[in-house]
């Protein structure tokens, strides 16, 4: 398993009450692929943002920024997950160096 660190964007229209629930749907999904989220949970919401530019009609989003641990494997059906989820506007996942 590698560690990794992915950022991604939700939709303003899941509102403030609906968003947690986006955010934890997905982090079942990385338990469901075998994935483990980074120790005491490092999921860390910045909240609602305005974006750099617009995505679709949308010029704000929630970020969230999560750190876990993955099977290489495992990435490419993950990104299809996310990338399938009308919820999610942008997603990034990157491997992070061990020191």
């Amino acid at each position: 398993m590698r560690d990794y660190e992915m950022m991604y964007i939700l939709s303003p229209e899941l509102g403030d009450e609906n968003y947690p629930a986006s955010v934890e749907r997905i982090n079942s999904l990385i338990t469901r692929l075998g994935g483990e989220l980074g120790e005491i949970n490092q999921t860390s919401p910045w909240g609602k943002r305005r974006l750099a530019y617009p995505i679709g009609k949308f010029n704000d989003g929630y970020y969230v920024v999560t750190t876990l641990k993955l099977d290489p494997g495992q990435t490419g059906e993950l990104e299809r997950s996310l990338r399938l989820n009308e919820e999610v506007l942008r997603h990034l996942l990157v491997s992070q160096e061990k020191d």
